[in-house]
Formats: structure tokens, sequence, C-alpha cells
């Protein structure tokens, strides 16, 4: 279900059960947190998540699941919220090539991923109003955060799906490319990530996520940016980057 390949210090992990449009069983979301600790016990230095086939990921794997049976609790607060904590706190940089459906625990996965490029006719949304549901794996926050309390409730109430240009026009994800460019620039998205200076990379991330989570100002977010950088300051990778750009040479950083 979830592969993991890993080489030139860039882990891929592929969503693999294109049957089922990548949908995630419990089973799988414990593969997937697996093939995560792996990339970070090989010390990459980025991570590219995707799905196989015509969707990144459709949601859950409702197989053998019924409303009788159903463990709601188990799945999603056990197994799902872990797994997104740790794809959150993953310490180099990661991008998502998002294509097809991306609903449910789909759209979670996105949520906790750093960058999201996805396809410009990717299915976006959430149709949890033919369920009898509510929007989970974090899409409230999601959706709230980037595209305002009304367009969430638009969407919540309707059921309907953006595209993902539409997605992408709103300030949900980063960038929507074509369906047959969309691995490849992302590839190279990823690769010139972890040819970067990680360390100021990391330290960017908890800014920014200090930023958001804190609701900073202008002036306590400089102040916090200004001491990054004075730490940053005493690291290689930044005495290698001051001697690259004087000498007028490539930098090559090791983090």
């Amino acid at each position: 279900m979830i592969d993991l390949d890993i080489r030139d210090g860039i882990a891929e992990v592929v969503l693999n059960a294109p049957a089922k449009l990548n949908a995630l069983s419990e089973e799988a979301l414990g593969e997937l947190s697996q093939a995560y600790d792996d990339a970070g016990a090989a010390g990459v230095r980025a991570l590219l998540l995707r799905g196989e086939g015509r969707a990144f990921c459709a949601g859950r794997d409702l197989t053998g699941v019924s409303p009788e049976n159903d463990d709601a609790r188990t799945y999603l607060v056990d197994a799902l919220r872990p797994l997104l904590k740790k794809m959150a706190d993953f310490p180099v940089p990661t991008f998502a090539a998002a294509h097809g459906a991306c609903l449910g625990v789909g759209l979670g996965l996105l949520a906790v991923t750093d960058v999201v490029y996805v396809a410009d006719d990717a299915k976006i949304g959430s149709p949890f109003a033919n369920l009898g549901a509510a929007l989970d794996s974090g899409g409230h926050w999601l959706f709230t955060e980037r595209l305002g309390p009304q367009r969430t409730l638009d969407l919540i109430y309707t059921a309907e799906l953006m595209s993902g240009a539409d997605a992408v026009a709103g300030g949900l994800f980063s960038r929507a490319v074509a369906p047959t460019e969309l691995l490849a620039k992302t590839r190279a998205a990823v690769a010139k990530a972890a040819s970067g200076p990680t360390q100021a990379f990391a330290a960017s991330r908890e800014l920014v996520g200090q930023i958001r989570d804190h609701r900073m100002g202008y002036w306590d977010a400089l102040d916090a940016e200004n001491e990054v950088q004075v730490q940053l300051s005493k690291t290689p990778d930044y005495a290698e980057g001051f001697t690259a750009f004087l000498a007028k040479r490539k930098p090559v950083f090791r983090g």
C-alpha cells in the first residue's frame, strides 16, 4: 500500500493502492507512519508525498466498515492524529504532488505538508454532507484558515468540489500545474530544496508556524525573525553561503 524510495537524499513516499483511489485503512495509516520514520532515520534532506493511479487519496478506506462496527475514535484519534502530527513535525522540507480526488484523509495529509502542488483539474472539497458526517482530518482548520468562514461553510453545506486551479486561486495550496507536468515540476522543486540550507529551512518553517498559530503582529514576527537569523549566522551553511556569494560561485550546503 505504501512505498518508500530513498535516493540522493530525497524520500519519495507513494500511496500505492490505485484500485481504491489510494483510500487509507487503519493499517495503511500505520504503514505511512513507518515510512516517515524510515525516511527520518535515513537522514533525508527533503520528502515528496504522492499517489499512484487516478487519485492522490480519496479518503478513508471503508472496506468492511459499517455504521454498526465503525470505530471512528480508533481511526481518527488513535491512528490518524499521531500520523498527521508526525508529518507536520518532519524535520526537513516536505512537498506533495496531488491529483485527482483529494478528499477527507487525503486532504488532511496535504494540510500538514509544507508545500502542495496540485493538478489544475484535481478534485478538492468536502463531500461529507452526502454521508451524514462532518469534514474531518483537519479540514475545518485548513478551509477556515485559508478560504475564510463563508467559503468553508459553503463547501460543507453544498458538498461541491473545487478544482485544483480554483483551490490555488483561493489560497488553499501553493501551485496548480498541468496534470502531465505535475510530478516532474514537484520533483524538481524537491530536488532544489534538498540541495538547499536545510537548517535555515527548518528555522523558517518553525517561524511561519509560530506566526500562524500565535497570530503574531509585524513587530513580534520581526523580533523572532531577527533571533533566528542571529542563530543561523553561526552555522556552517551560513558561512558557506556567505563565502560562495562573495566568490560568485554556487554554494554547497551540508545541513
